[in-house]
């Protein structure tokens, strides 16, 4: 009766991997009922139980059950465990979907985690991996998880709608994360990025490169964007384009942003050059929002700080998007743990948008499953 008092109750479909993620760390089981219960096809998507398959090989002793048509989920969660694992996404979301979980998970793992990840590896809807790669692990290095073992690599690229990516992930375990000061992100000194181009003329690659220098270079001298054009079995199974750019500060704060071509099949045809201007002008925008870490990530920052030691963490972030408080609601839940908001005007920062001064004393979680040598 005691293990059903904690059980924690949500319902829709919203926030799935947020609940997931949280319930395996936290250690309390939850139940979420009415998973599109009204729609036409109700219940779990493929994608979604492929993540749930995914938590269920990390784990170990995860108890899961959802019922006959899907709309309800109970999961109770194992031990962290790690190890060797491979893993096919579900292509009708790109592995950042899968990856960016798993970001959040791998430093508390029993063994260290090596997963390799099949599938979708750039698309419109997930934060890519290459994105990922620029943006996250710089991230949880300040945060004291770092070695040679901490890394992405990408083996195939694989656009929607067939996918065929592949990427390896490896992550070292830690007992405790460093808490962290990082409120000034500093002026970007340097541009990097990546035109790709698969099963299309490598061509596609240098116009975007042309087209997003032509108006980064009005700002910054130090630009470089690699072309990457990758051929044959490497180039996965659908053909397609797109840019990842990430500005640098002189404080070590990565901002990134992304865009893809449309699928096959799927909507009208871009032009690489509006595409790579397009892209400049996404980079622009994330260094007008700003803060210490980029949209993309603020929940990343969110976790580790809440996971920390008992001791206070600051970051200065953008303005938080949707997700992100959403987040916020379920640390409250998961941890009772909440947040010193303070907003900081774009006057008394002198630069952008509006800023979040996001302030906690971390939980002291301990990574109790690394046996101590």
């Amino acid at each position: 009766a005691a293990g059903e008092a904690q059980c924690l109750s949500f319902t829709g479909c919203n926030f799935l991997r947020q609940r997931l993620v949280l319930a395996t760390l936290s250690g309390r089981p939850l139940k979420i009922r009415k998973i599109r219960a009204k729609e036409e096809d109700p219940g779990l998507r493929d994608f979604e139980a492929s993540f749930i398959r995914l938590i269920d090989k990390v784990t170990n002793g995860s108890r899961i059950e959802i019922n006959q048509t899907g709309t309800t989920l109970y999961y109770q969660p194992g031990l962290l465990h790690g190890g060797s694992l491979e893993h096919d996404c579900s292509p009708s979301r790109g592995i950042g979907y899968y990856l960016e979980s798993l970001l959040c998970l791998a430093p508390f793992m029993k063994h260290p985690l090596k997963i390799v990840l099949r599938g979708v590896t750039n698309d419109q809807v997930d934060p890519s991996v290459d994105v990922l790669k620029a943006t996250a692990l710089p991230l949880l290095k300040k945060f004291g998880i770092d070695g040679e073992s901490l890394e992405i690599k990408i083996s195939r690229r694989g656009m929607p709608p067939k996918g065929g990516g592949e990427i390896l992930f490896s992550c070292p375990v830690r007992k405790v994360l460093q808490p962290v000061q990082f409120t000034d992100p500093g002026k970007i000194k340097r541009i990097r990025g990546t035109a790709y181009s698969v099963r299309v003329s490598p061509q596609m690659a240098n116009r975007m490169v042309e087209s997003a220098r032509g108006i980064l270079n009005k700002f910054l001298p130090d630009i470089y964007i690699y072309t990457d054009h990758m051929k044959g079995v490497s180039s996965g199974k659908s053909p397609g384009f797109g840019m990842c750019l990430t500005a640098e500060t002189i404080n070590g704060t990565i901002l990134s942003a992304e865009l893809a071509s449309n699928p096959q099949g799927q909507g009208a045809a871009v032009l690489p050059e509006e595409l790579g201007q397009n892209c400049a002008k996404l980079l622009l925008e994330e260094v007008y929002r700003g803060g210490c870490v980029d949209s993309t990530n603020q929940s990343l920052a969110l976790l580790l700080m809440t996971l920390g030691q008992q001791d206070v963490s600051k970051v200065l972030l953008g303005p938080l998007s949707p997700y992100t408080i959403e987040f916020l609601r379920h640390l409250r839940s998961f941890f009772q743990i909440v947040f010193k908001i303070e907003t900081k005007t774009a006057e008394e920062e002198h630069m952008g948008g509006e800023k979040v001064l996001m302030t906690c004393v971390g939980i002291g979680f301990s990574n109790l499953s690394k046996t101590i040598r």
